[in-house]
């Protein structure tokens, strides 16, 4: 496709200062006319600042925007989308409670009786039946109030109100964080469709192979500056790497798989949860073992995991730490055993997220915090704490009291791992460790779960990241439909014979 002449949208020499830090130092973007261009860099790059100056969420400190070669400034956000551009956040921004219709043209109703102003249903049906047909949406939805639609279908309201603003240029901030893989795939369709219509696309994401498969080149950010751009031919994972964090891919995974490990630590047998109507799972964890699970969404990985750490009842089977069976009920049964578990939704059940850095890192060590008589917290001993957990982890936290929630995905992702590191582990449970963290951070989370199973810690490591299966795993068993499909050793691991399995075929 040929580009034209000037820019749609260009932002040159963009500086941008909050107090104590510089988030953005003279970086410059140009996007034209019917391309995809992805913005990556690590969590506090500048990515996130650069979009909202472009979206009119910020003013730059110094620097200027232009729009098809026009100086323009934006003084708010709905100047930026009176031009033509729209920001969709990761956290989407739609009245739940309204229907797809109502949302679609939310503040800009049609109207009809003059000063009466009567709400246009008519044109609202035709107009919003055109925007659902331009994403792939069922026109059906219109009268659906949002809140009861899945997360991918939101997406696509999200995008069709922008283009009923008749937006140019669509802004996506982490589009696919909390979609499904079918819904991921229907939403690269649109993506080509928006730019074979012209409409041009900024994507953000921290999932590389996403980036190369929809965008034609691509801006990395690092530490508030440009550090580098890749044209089409030269987007790969490694150059990305490269780029945005200063060493090469084959640093990320520090595994050195051994054929050999220690005695079995965690040992599962004919475990099933309640409610559950899938197959008994039996396997075993050795120690120093990085054991990886593999499936698709809906195999029964995280509920396995919940059973073992007892969050969810056990219907039948055992479970056996260094070949002592452990009655689980609830998840201090399993805790008091060694058994710890890092969840898939940090925000929701890893982290009081309200809270201080201090007050979760403390939260599940409490007894090593307080005297031994009375249970009260001694506070140097707590401060102690707090200093040697966060340097341990290197958690980029001004102080500990920093409200968890500030930080960025990859920093809160430490909390959790530190909590827990604080209590010794025998048996580790990680469900997706590395979702939602940058690549820097990601970097950080395999070399400690290196070093912990260096430690004789015995690891289950639940992934949908096949290079992270693939990289870290010295054994992976699959799961398919609930049931345990087959048991791939280091020498068998690939991503062919994983999804195999995990499509419920056989191994080979």
């Amino acid at each position: 496709m040929l580009m034209s002449l000037a820019p749609v949208l260009e932002a040159t020499a963009i500086t941008k200062q909050f107090p104590g830090v510089r988030a953005l130092d003279g970086v410059s973007l140009q996007v034209h006319a019917g391309e995809v261009v992805a913005v990556v860099g690590e969590n506090g790059a500048g990515k996130s600042t650069l979009m909202k100056v472009l979206a009119g969420v910020y003013q730059p400190d110094s620097g200027a925007l232009h729009r098809n070669g026009v100086p323009i400034h934006f003084d708010t956000p709905l100047a930026a989308m009176r031009a033509g551009i729209s920001l969709i956040h990761q956290e989407l921004n739609l009245a739940e409670n309204l229907s797809v219709a109502d949302n679609l043209f939310l503040g800009r109703e049609p109207t009809w009786g003059g000063p009466l102003r009567f709400v246009d249903r008519a044109t609202i049906r035709h107009r919003g039946t055109e925007l659902l047909q331009r994403v792939g949406l069922d026109t059906t939805l219109l009268p659906h109030i949002v809140g009861r639609l899945p997360p991918g279908q939101k997406q696509l309201v999200e995008i069709a109100r922008a283009l009923g603003l008749d937006a140019k240029v669509l802004i996506m901030d982490e589009p696919t964080s909390s979609l499904t893989q079918r819904e991921t795939d229907r939403l690269y369709t649109v993506i080509d469709n928006l730019k074979a219509a012209g409409v041009s696309v900024v994507y953000i994401s921290h999932r590389l192979a996403e980036v190369t498969r929809v965008a034609g080149r691509a801006v990395v950010l690092r530490d508030g500056r440009l550090a580098g751009e890749l044209a089409q031919a030269e987007l790969t994972h490694e150059n990305l790497v490269r780029l945005m964090v200063g060493r090469d891919l084959h640093q990320f995974f520090p595994r050195e798989h051994r054929q050999s490990h220690g005695p079995e630590r965690l040992t599962v047998s004919g475990l099933r949860w309640v409610g559950s109507k899938a197959a008994p799972a039996t396997f075993a964890v050795r120690a120093g073992e990085v054991f990886g699970m593999a499936g698709l969404i809906g195999a029964g990985r995280t509920e396995l995991a919940e059973a073992i750490f007892g969050v969810r009842a056990i219907a039948t089977g055992e479970v056996r730490v260094d070949g002592q069976p452990i009655r689980v009920r609830e998840p201090r049964d399993a805790i008091h055993a060694g058994v710890l578990l890092v969840p898939e939704d940090r925000r929701l059940h890893g982290l009081v997220i309200d809270n201080s850095v201090g007050f979760n890192l403390s939260l599940p060590n409490l007894h090593m915090l307080s005297r031994t008589l009375l249970r009260l917290i001694v506070p140097q001993r707590e401060r102690a704490f707090h200093q040697r957990m966060i340097a341990r982890l290197r958690i980029r936290t001004p102080t500990a009291s920093q409200r968890a929630g500030l930080l960025s995905g990859g920093n809160q992702q430490k909390i959790v791992f530190a909590r827990w590191l604080a209590r010794g582990p025998a048996v580790l449970i990680l469900d997706e460790p590395t979702r939602g963290v940058d690549v820097g951070a990601k970097a950080e989370i395999y070399q400690l779960i290196d070093e912990l199973a260096g430690q004789g810690v015995a690891i289950l490591m639940i992934s949908s990241d096949m290079e992270e299966l693939l990289g870290m795993s010295d054994r992976v068993i699959v799961l398919h439909e609930g049931r345990v499909a087959g048991e791939l050793s280091r020498d068998q691991l690939s991503e062919v014979a994983v999804m195999r399995l995990a499509t419920g075929g056989a191994s080979e």
